[in-house]
């Protein structure tokens, strides 16, 4: 039994997230860590809510509460939707938490006492009539560049340029639409990355395995044009983690926060903590899966992220892990995801365009989301959501293909031959050739899923539900109960148990339908299909099935009309 260890890019709290964003981390760790645990192995899966920064400011404000209250709200919101999702976390944490409060100063302790914090002194947008200093993103102006009016002190989002506040025509307060606003001295501490950059280049020369979308990210930000940078890790803010040196004040950082990117990931490892607690555990229980001198050398650590997360996961987070000369886990392995474009566009937040998770489970249960997601991945390239696509999909592979597998054996079963699995008859070549290809096909899915190629795996999937249908539709157990009722018999045997493995093998895809199928089938047996003969034969005659209700409906030609409407534009 191998110990995974798995963490998922922490969504951020200001609202709620469209499908791309799901399915770029969440959903395929969910997948990964259904099937490790499916296949035995020990299994802590950690994600939390990335609370901290200028944005959940903001987001408060508009709403017109403390930013506590805020995000104490969506942190409930975005736990419930991961629920509705199925989403198989053992702990869905907050990066407010006091355990990320006390990891972070600890870890910057460290790094101070490494001599890898510098103290620089930079110039910084102050509102008088705020009275505080403005992070970029307080900062709304026109862009040079391109004009849009309200482009960010950080970024326009008009035309993706990357700006300095200094930079906007018309600069004004976002907190107060100020324009009374002057550049002021200060002061904040800086992560000296480029001290670590011969370490982090040799640890991600080592990851031969990983995917290229890593590397050549990681790649590009240590080597292109002036290489990597040192970066700043305090902000001039209200909310977040306060600045100190461990458990001491810093002197002259009084009234600062740790920066969000610099807290954020340190949350996976305090997220296990926030397990630990409210399991009653000890420090003992958590430090296994993170500590390489208390346990964790023999963890297996995976990530799963975007690629606009990879920067900071294959540099940042690394350089403070290493940074602390601590004997902290690093990542073995680091799958990122392309983007996820919708229907001739892109999902955006702040348009209302596109699906949202609480959106689509108004429509659709979870199963049918998670299965088009998973099949449709955007591994090697960014992929497109369009609902005729989604359409085809869903009535093609969930409804034609596995529902409709279920449905005519068991229908055919209780009407023709009773309501216990029937006992005539012998298996003969038909049946062998089945055992033989399904075995086959089991162990390429399983190469596929250990790979975590995601989409692939599906396919893999969805082929072997494919040699179902195609067997039944040849042994024809409609025709063999007229001429020959133990064949039939026998047909029916291996299918109702063929039923019984095929919610197994989908459980890390569509885990209520495979909970439906075990249920139909009277088991709670979940035991992995290593040897596939003795698991087609796993449910004895005499053993009682159920009809299962209908697995997955079909989805109209109006209802994808309707739903390509009405998520179109404004978010209502």
């Amino acid at each position: 039994m191998a110990r995974i260890l798995i963490t998922s890019a922490i969504p951020y709290i200001n609202g709620i997230k469209h499908l791309g964003n799901l399915v770029g981390s969440q959903l395929p760790a969910d997948l990964f860590a259904r099937y490790m645990r499916a296949r035995g192995h020990e299994v802590m899966f950690i994600c939390a809510t990335d609370e901290h920064g200028t944005p959940a400011e903001l987001a408060a404000a508009k709403a017109g509460k403390p930013v506590e209250e805020y995000c104490a709200e969506m942190h409930k919101v975005q736990a419930d939707l991961a629920k509705g999702f199925r989403l198989s976390f053992d702990h869905f944490g907050r990066s407010s938490s006091q355990r990320n409060h006390r990891l972070t100063q600890h870890f910057a302790g460290k790094l101070a006492e490494n001599g890898l914090i510098a103290e620089v002194s930079e110039k910084q947008v102050f509102s008088i009539d705020d009275n505080r200093f403005l992070p970029d993103r307080y900062i709304t102006g026109t862009c040079p560049n391109c004009g849009n009016t309200s482009a960010r002190g950080d970024q326009c989002e008009e035309c993706t340029k990357q700006l300095d506040p200094t930079d906007l025509i018309n600069p004004r307060s976002s907190i107060s639409g100020s324009t009374n606003l002057e550049v002021r001295e200060t002061k904040h501490l800086y992560l000296r990355q480029r001290a670590l950059k011969d370490k982090l280049e040799a640890w991600i020369d080592s990851k031969t395995d990983w995917p290229i979308l890593t590397t050549s990210i990681a790649k590009k930000w240590l080597n292109d044009g002036d290489g990597l940078q040192d970066r700043g890790i305090t902000r001039d803010l209200y909310w977040g983690i306060p600045v100190k040196k461990g458990s001491e004040d810093w002197p002259g950082m009084e009234g600062k926060v740790f920066y969000v990117w610099f807290d954020a990931p340190i949350e996976y490892i305090a997220g296990t903590a926030e397990w630990a607690d409210a399991n009653g555990l000890d420090d003992a229980a958590w430090e296994r899966w993170w500590r390489t001198d208390k346990g964790a050398s023999d963890v297996t650590y995976y990530q799963f992220m975007g690629k606009d997360n990879v920067p900071f996961h294959t540099l940042s987070f690394p350089a403070t892990i290493l940074g602390s000369g601590e004997p902290w886990k690093l990542v073995d392995y680091l799958k990122s995801f392309n983007y996820l474009n919708y229907d001739g566009g892109q999902f955006s937040t702040s348009q209302g365009r596109g699906v949202f998770m609480d959106q689509a489970l108004s429509i659709l249960p979870a199963d049918y989301w998670r299965w088009w997601l998973l099949s449709h991945a955007p591994e090697n390239s960014d992929s497109e959501f369009t609902w005729e696509n989604f359409q085809a999909s869903v009535n093609k592979d969930l409804a034609d293909v596995l529902g409709n597998f279920v449905s005519r054996v068991t229908k055919f079963a209780k009407s023709k031959l009773g309501e216990t699995v029937p006992a005539g008859g012998d298996f003969t070549p038909a049946e062998t050739a089945l055992i033989a290809d399904l075995g086959a096909r089991i162990r390429d899915y399983e190469s596929l899923m250990a790979q975590m190629e995601v989409r692939k795996a599906a396919a893999e999937l969805r082929a072997i539900w494919v040699i179902g249908n195609e067997y039944l539709q040849s042994a024809a157990p409609w025709s063999a109960v007229k001429t020959d009722p133990a064949r039939a018999e026998a047909i029916v045997r291996l299918s109702l148990n063929l039923i019984r493995v095929y919610a197994i093998l989908s459980q890390p895809f569509i885990p209520d339908a495979a909970a439906a199928m075990m249920q139909a089938m009277g088991s709670d047996d979940w035991t992995w299909p290593e040897d596939v003969p003795a698991a087609l034969r796993a449910l004895p005659a005499g053993h009682a099935f159920t009809i299962p209700e209908n697995l997955f409906r079909k989805i109209t030609d109006e209802e994808r009309a309707d739903w390509q409407q009405k998520f179109s534009g404004v978010r209502t």
